[in-house]
């Protein structure tokens, strides 16, 4: 049997997200946005650049806090090309095209910086007692 113990709360994550959501910390998404759409137009794989030059971001209130969205606006007969690069697509001739993982690469070191920042911020106010 595996038992887990858990002492104290979430209250510092949470004054954290909520400062984040008052509008101060919109231009530090904006950075984290804006580099994720370079790091995914480097990271597309091109044959003419139409998909790596689509890539966009929002940043999007929710209840529970903001979300950064990245989009790619290159659609073709209603298809994301995007979406068949990363995870494949069948062919009209029948075969299948193998999907390339370049969204994830992509994006997992400014997501290791995201995390490394906001674990930051929040033991922050812990090593000023």
């Amino acid at each position: 049997m595996i038992k887990f113990k858990q002492k104290g709360n979430f209250d510092k994550t949470k004054k954290f997200f909520e400062r984040i959501g008052q509008g101060d910390h919109l231009k530090g998404l904006e950075y984290y946005g804006e580099a994720g759409v370079s790091a995914l137009q480097e990271a597309t794989p091109k044959r003419t650049g139409k998909t790596a030059a689509s890539w966009s971001y929002s940043i999007n209130r929710k209840k529970t806090g903001l979300e950064i969205v990245w989009n790619n606006s290159n659609i073709n007969n209603g298809v994301n090309i995007a979406l068949i690069i990363q995870y494949g697509h069948g062919t009209s001739s029948g075969y299948y095209v193998e999907g390339v993982d370049y969204i994830n690469p992509a994006l997992k070191p400014l997501f290791d910086l995201m995390g490394k920042k906001v674990w930051e911020e929040v033991t922050r106010d812990a090593k000023h007692r």
